[in-house]
Parts: C-alpha cells; sequence; structure tokens
C-alpha cells in the first residue's frame, strides 16, 4: 500500500513525496482513511509507530476548504509537552506547504503578545499545552466554540503529567458536534474512562499488542552496581566503550540532570542537558544541536521520553531506573526507529530491585545483566513486598508467606515500667488526695481600694444616696387652681 491509496489529496501526496516517505505505518493506513470520513478516532500505538502523520495529514486535506476568523481557531491539537507541540507544528510545515493553511502554537515560554497576535489574525490549527492553553483562555485571548476537530495526543502521558481535569476542562468548552481524534499509548481505566465521554462511536485502531511492548530492533542490557556513587564511573566506563554515536541519557530527578553533564563535561564528553524548567528557548537551542550532532549526548528528564523524533539515535542510557515500569517502554523507544537497530541500557543499585521487577513483569522477560569491566558488580535486592502481597511473575508458583517470628521479650525494662510487687501480709493504704484549699472570695463592695488616695472616704456613686438638690426645701410662690 502507498500514501495515494488512502485517498488524500495530491498538495499533500507532493509534500510526503518530498519528504521522502512512500509507504504509510500501519496506523497510517489504519487510521487516515477514517479521519477523512469523519469518523472518531481511538489510536492505541506505542511511540515511534508514525501516529502524529496518521492525524497531520488528513486534517490538512479536512481543513483546506473555509477559513478561520480571529481568535476562533478552526481545530485543536492537545499535547502534553512542549517539545511534542513543536514537532506537530513542524509536521504542518512539513505536509502542508503546498497549502495555504494557518497554525499557531501556544506554549510555555514564550510571550503571550507574540501568540496573542497570531490569534488575532485568525488560525486554522492551534497546537497547544492544556496550561498554556488555559491562560489564553481565560484572558479572552482565545475563543474555543468553532473548534470542529479535537486531537488529543499521548493521553497517557497526560495522566502521568496531571493534565486530565484541564483537558476536562477545555473539552467542555468545544462544540458538541464535532469530530475528536485521541490517541495514547497504553489504555488505563482513567484514560478508557476519558474515551468513553469524549468519543462517538469511534473506530478503535491498535498497532502495538500488548505482549509485545517493547521495540523488537532495541538491545538492552541492565548494569548493577554496588552504590549510586558508582554510576557515573560505570557510565564513563559504558560511553568510553560503546560505538555510542548519539545518545539520551534519562535521570529521574531535575536537580540531577545539570550536575551528571557538568560531570560529563569535565571528563572531556559532548554533552548538554535538557528539562521541563528551562526557558522554552534554550530548550529549543539545546535540541536542534543535538539534532545536527553539535551535541552528542543529552542528559534528560521524561520530557525527552515521548514523540522526540531524532533521526539514528544509536543508543538510550537510563542513568535512573524510571520508577514507573511504563517509562522505561518509552525512554528506549527513542532508540531503534524507522526499523533501524538500537541499544538501551540501564543503571542500577541493589536498591532498585522492584523497580526492575516491575518493567520485566511488564515487558515479560528479564533484561540481560550486563558486566563492565573493572568495576565490582551486584546483586538485586528481592521484590519481597511483592511476593508478600501474591502477585508472582506470570507462570512463577506463588510463594508462600512465612510466620513472623515471635517478638523476643525485654532483656532491660524501664523502672517505671516494672510490675509493683504485692506483699499479701501487708495492710493495703488508700492515700487520699489532699484537700484542695479554696480561695476566700470577698464581696466587691467590701473589696478595699488599693490606690494612692489620701483621702480612704468610699467614693458613692448614684443609686447609693439622694443627691441634695432633691432634699432641698422650696417655697410655694403661688397657689394652684382648680
Amino acid at each position: 500500500m502507498s500514501f495515494s491509496d488512502l485517498g488524500l489529496s495530491e498538495q499533500v501526496l507532493k509534500a510526503v513525496s518530498d519528504a521522502g516517505y512512500q509507504t504509510p505505518t500501519p496506523i497510517q493506513a489504519q487510521a487516515i482513511p477514517y479521519v477523512l470520513m469523519g469518523r472518531d478516532v481511538l489510536g492505541i500505538a506505542q511511540t515511534g509507530t508514525g501516529k502524529t502523520a496518521s492525524f497531520t495529514l488528513p486534517m490538512i486535506d479536512i481543513l483546506s476548504a473555509g477559513r478561520a476568523k480571529a481568535r476562533m481557531p478552526r481545530s485543536l491539537i492537545l499535547e502534553p509537552t512542549r517539545e511534542l507541540a513543536a514537532q506537530v507544528a513542524e509536521n504542518f510545515d512539513t505536509y502542508g506547504k503546498y497549502t495555504k493553511l494557518s497554525k499557531a502554537l501556544l506554549i510555555g515560554g514564550v510571550s503571550f503578545s507574540d501568540q496573542e497576535q497570531v490569534l488575532d489574525r485568525g488560525v486554522d490549527v492551534l497546537i497547544a499545552t492544556p496550561g498554556r492553553l488555559m491562560d489564553q483562555f481565560e484572558r479572552g485571548k482565545v475563543l474555543l466554540n468553532d473548534v470542529k476537530l479535537l486531537v488529543i495526543d499521548e493521553a497517557d502521558r497526560m495522566l502521568d503529567m496531571g493534565f486530565i481535569p484541564d483537558i476536562e476542562k477545555i473539552v467542555g468548552f468545544l462544540p458538541k458536534i464535532r469530530q475528536t481524534l485521541f490517541f495514547s499509548a497504553t489504555m488505563p481505566p482513567e484514560i478508557r474512562r476519558l474515551t468513553e465521554t469524549f468519543l462517538i462511536n469511534p473506530k478503535q485502531i491498535s498497532v502495538a499488542p500488548a505482549s509485545k511492548p517493547t521495540v523488537e530492533n532495541v538491545t538492552q542490557g541492565l548494569i548493577v552496581v554496588p552504590t549510586a556513587e558508582a554510576k557515573r564511573d560505570a557510565l564513563r566506563t559504558l560511553l568510553t566503550r560503546e560505538p555510542v554515536k548519539n545518545a539520551l541519557i534519562f535521570c529521574n530527578r531535575k536537580r540531577d540532570i545539570g550536575a551528571l553533564q557538568k560531570s560529563l563535561e569535565r571528563h572531556g564528553f559532548n554533552a548538554g542537558a535538557l528539562h521541563g524548567d528551562m526557558h522554552q528557548s534554550v530548550r529549543t537551542e539545546t535540541l536542534e544541536k543535538f539534532k545536527s550532532g553539535g551535541i552528542t549526548l543529552l542528559v534528560c528528564s521524561d520530557v525527552a521520553a515521548r514523540g522526540l523524533d531524532i533521526d539514528d539515535m544509536s543508543h538510550v542510557i537510563n542513568f535512573d531506573v524510571p520508577i514507573h515500569a511504563e517509562d522505561y517502554i518509552h525512554r528506549i523507544g527513542r532508540t531503534a526507529r524507522a526499523g533501524r537497530p538500537g541499544t538501551a541500557f540501564t543503571l542500577a543499585t541493589p536498591a532498585d530491585g522492584k523497580f526492575v521487577s516491575a518493567i520485566e513483569r511488564l515487558i515479560h522477560k528479564e533484561i540481560p545483566r550486563v558486566e563492565v569491566d573493572g568495576l565490582s558488580g551486584a546483586a538485586l535486592e528481592a521484590d519481597d513486598g511483592r511476593r508478600r502481597r501474591g502477585s508472582a511473575p506470570k507462570g512463577e508458583p506463588r510463594a508462600k508467606a512465612e510466620p513472623r517470628p515471635k517478638a523476643e521479650p525485654r532483656s532491660r525494662a524501664r523502672a517505671e515500667d516494672a510490675p509493683i510487687p504485692i506483699d499479701a501480709a501487708a495492710p493495703m493504704v488508700v492515700h487520699s488526695p489532699a484537700p484542695t484549699p479554696t480561695a476566700t472570695v470577698t464581696p466587691f463592695r467590701q473589696r478595699p481600694r488599693h490606690d494612692d488616695r489620701e483621702d480612704r472616704t468610699p467614693v458613692v456613686g448614684l443609686g447609693d444616696h439622694v443627691p441634695a438638690f432633691l432634699l432641698r426645701t422650696v417655697k410655694a410662690v403661688g397657689s394652684v387652681r382648680g
């Protein structure tokens, strides 16, 4: 099958041919015809399967007829990160170059005024992250009541990042009659609930069987080091001995990214850093350098784990074992793209045993252990907590819980906790509490005054005596006649 069999226009087919693509990926071949029909689509596909083009290509044809009004976009694409949003915008530039569609990119780290100027001219496609879209909507700079086509991309990543309440609020501002395209790599219960709410009779397309969640072409390896401090030595040794053309090095915490990047630079490696707290212009510049080969190693957070499309990525290295097993799949999915081979290594300490076990249960196989010369290896700690709960790996008999040993009596007790010996011959004496002294309350009028007046005569107020003018004798002046 070729792109010409999918019903796309000549302008789009020419742009796709210019980009060097001839054969659509499975999700593109299945989704594009249904999008062109106006059907709601639920796409379940792992990262790197080409799902971005599966909605950008038909959207260009659908939006080619019509004109946008000021501040009222005709379509909306929601992305979890700035990098993904910028990448979708690049797809519209690539595939829509023979059309006159206008677009706007609403992401953080960019001037509000620049975005407002684009919105005021009217846009056919609005690509946004939920946070910045809500900011502009609350400022009255964008109206959503003319959106005819909604795309929610990387929905499970939206869930991980806490964007689901914002998405529900945004969808509430959209017209009830619209076309909705919903894409996610996984389908947890929360995402399933959203699809039932947002989509109407959707066509479900799945191209990533749950039994094979990792990319087949990725060669995986696990290096276990005794301590967290030894991971830097292991990383440098690995980078020296492996044929690393370029590599993403993932850390779990943002504060560790800068420290690791500086450490690599001190040892002569060409390294950059990328995480969510960086200014957008710096992030964009760093990514461009990495894509062009100006930076060989990119130390990053999971902001680069989803949808980041970099050609011919040779290695992915997990400096930290991901806490969520699904993130492991998305991280290593940055390599071995478009049928190319790739390698993924993970550095772990014995304390990371439970995270490694969760990953291996998800991918249904054990990650091969790799020994690094010159470094003493270690063993992972057993996931005892999992076994006590009874969730043994698939095919492994459930281990019986061992009875807890009885607590031994304390060898040394505190004096105040020791029991008081009772002598049966001694009479029991009941000690009554001492009577509490009661204070004598002096009536208010009898309390002595404590002031410095020399005249100790008590002051008598109105009501305690009859005023003198009332006792004064008054002579009658005349008589009163009846």
